[in-house]
């Protein structure tokens, strides 16, 4: 009975965790000179945001962003950012803004992986039976708290390498094509060299001189 009532307590208490945290991870396309908002209801004042962004591809992956509250407040701005990973307290209710913008080019796209979380801070509600167990839920109300901030480490560190990955891919890429147009022009420059030998040599030996009577 004692094991069964502590399994209920963890279920109730990961529910719990589960209900306080909305997450939205999405990867978009920002053309050049466009901008792009997305946006996050936040229902209770002193909520937490969580914002995670990092360009993929394009250009010298970098973005320009902004984040606004319901009053047109910006919280946070910058320039020419290549990723950034962020924690605000919502002191408003409403509908904040998160904007990207591709100003800087002017022909590149660029692709932009985001990560934006609403998450309440953590409740700990006492058992429904105060006296049993309190010690044993107490520890693994430490333990599940431990492993969730590792796993959010782990999620931040995935997300690190998966934008390192598809850098390093875009970069590949991109220098494949220049040594195949390279190669291309060299290979076309060195036919029509040697054509123009040929020819220039066909002339000269086939030339003929002017004859002259005396």
């Amino acid at each position: 009975m004692a094991v069964l009532y502590l399994l209920l307590s963890c279920l109730i208490l990961l529910l719990n965790l589960a209900s306080k945290v909305d997450a939205t991870a999405l990867t978009t396309a920002i053309g050049a000179n466009e901008r792009l908002c997305f946006y996050a209801d936040v229902d209770k004042a002193g909520e937490k945001i969580g914002f995670y962004f990092a360009v993929q591809s394009g250009g010298s992956f970098d973005i320009d962003f902004e984040v606004k509250d319901p009053n047109e407040k910006v919280l946070l701005d910058g320039m020419r950012e290549r990723q950034g990973d962020y924690v605000l307290t919502a002191n408003t209710v409403g509908e904040y803004s998160f904007c990207f913008e591709n100003d800087m080019s002017t022909l590149t796209e660029k692709l932009v992986d985001f990560d934006i979380m609403v998450e309440s801070e953590p409740r700990r509600e006492a058992p429904a039976k105060p006296g049993q167990l309190s010690e044993q839920t107490s520890a693994l109300e430490e333990s599940i708290f431990r492993l969730n901030g590792m796993l959010l480490n782990i999620k931040r560190t995935q997300k690190y390498f998966h934008t390192r990955e598809n850098r390093g891919f875009d970069i590949v890429k991109s220098t494949m094509n220049r040594l195949f147009w390279y190669a291309a022009f060299e290979s076309i420059g060195i036919v029509g060299i040697a054509f123009l030998q040929v020819y220039v040599l066909q002339t000269f030996f086939t030339k003929t001189g002017s004859r002259y009577r005396v």
